[in-house]
């Protein structure tokens, strides 16, 4: 049986869970790294008599230790890896049936938005966009046949912060269950479980990886049968997470505590630096003390995150700062090493209705970065040297 941290009774730092992961080594060869068990099927000793590998689809060792650090860094009993992020939420759909009502927060991946609208609503689910931040709205949005809530927090791209522990009590009253999108803080910075959360999704891709070069999707929970019904829902329909970009993310989830501390302090630094630039009207980041759920935000994380939203003055800045940026790229995803700057109103939320995504506050004077591990002055001149080429620049 593999010795994993689960069984000590005083576990190791999270800093020290995302280097060693579930298994202190491989513990045929003693390997320190993971083999990569890049094998679709695997052999069994006699009939009925199975090694706890059968076919990869339904299980592979390389995904089962990614899985297994996951759930650990979650704090939960269980994780499941995905091909993507919108495989793992797919899942997740499924296993609600026509006629039930989700509330959804408002602001958030657009990508989400097509999946439960274009395609699910036509099964017979039904789902609600709501300001999830404001509580007094999610009460009211809820229904007899409401049986969950999907909540991202903070929010993309608003960065607005929904209370958790209130979601889950709420939607536990009537037999619900919450799930939280945790992408942004990742469970470096935040633990949607230990709050009460049912399910916690990821799109592994961003900071998990860490490194821009695979995809990946992850669902962590604690419960027994909701894990068992997720099983059968991925060995059914094939979804799964390959054994290298299983490798890849166990290899990104290693740097994990070092790259969130360092994007943080970036990410600070930036949003203050923008937050005084004339040509920007508002700064979106969780860390400031006049966020309107700062303090939520210190009750609920360990952090803040590297993720920044703001609004150019000028429409016609926009095209210019994307074209002029230079060692900040001008592309779509987040979490990655690189800093990325995209334009949520073309890229990321385009999927959404004009008014719905209007009154969200996804307009065409918004921007966002995701900050990575650079240095934060050559990323403050970045930007500088690219807003000095907009019209009527007034000094940076």
């Amino acid at each position: 049986m593999e010795k994993t941290y689960r069984e000590k009774p005083h576990g190791p730092s999270l800093d020290t869970l995302t280097v060693r992961g579930a298994s202190l080594s491989e513990p045929h060869t003693g390997a320190i790294s993971t083999p990569i068990y890049q094998s679709s099927t695997f052999r069994h000793p006699e009939l009925f008599v199975s090694t706890g590998f059968d076919y990869s689809r339904g299980n592979n060792p390389t995904r089962k230790e990614l899985e297994q650090t996951l759930a650990l860094l979650e704090q939960g009993r269980y994780a499941l890896a995905f091909a993507s992020g919108m495989g793992a939420i797919s899942a997740i759909i499924k296993l609600y049936q026509p006629g039930d009502h989700l509330i959804v927060s408002e602001d958030l991946y657009g990508g989400t938005y097509r999946l439960f609208n274009e395609y699910y609503g036509r099964y017979g689910f039904s789902f609600s966009w709501v300001d999830t931040s404001d509580f007094a709205r999610l009460e009211a949005a809820l229904r007899p046949e409401t049986k969950g809530i999907f909540i991202e927090t903070p929010s993309n791209p608003m960065m607005k912060v929904t209370d958790i522990q209130r979601c889950a009590e709420l939607i536990h009253c009537q037999g619900g269950s919450l799930i939280v999108d945790n992408t942004l803080l990742s469970p470096y910075f935040q633990n949607p479980l230990s709050l009460g959360a049912d399910m916690v999704v990821h799109s592994g891709t961003k900071y998990l990886n860490g490194h821009n070069d695979t995809l990946s999707g992850f669902i962590a929970l604690s419960d027994s049968a909701l894990e068992s019904s997720l099983r059968e829902i991925q060995k059914s329909e094939g979804a799964t997470l390959s054994p290298f970009d299983a490798w890849l993310t166990l290899r990104g989830m290693k740097t994990l505590a070092v790259r969130m501390q360092k994007a943080e302090r970036n990410a600070l630094g930036i949003a203050t630096w923008l937050r005084e630039h004339p040509r920007v009207e508002r700064v979106f980041f969780t860390g400031f003390p006049d966020h309107p759920q700062y303090a939520l935000s210190c009750a609920q994380t360990r952090g803040f995150g590297s993720m920044i939203s703001f609004y150019v003055k000028d429409p016609k800045d926009v095209p210019v700062l994307l074209k002029e940026v230079s060692l900040i790229l001008f592309a779509e995803s987040l979490g990655g090493v690189e800093t990325l700057i995209t334009y949520p109103l073309v890229q990321t939320h385009s999927a959404i209705p004009e008014a719905m995504r209007l009154a969200a506050g996804v307009n065409d004077r918004l921007l966002r970065l995701s900050v990575g591990i650079e240095d934060p002055s050559d990323l403050i001149a970045d930007l500088a040297a690219a807003f000095a080429r907009c019209s009527g620049e007034q000094g940076s």
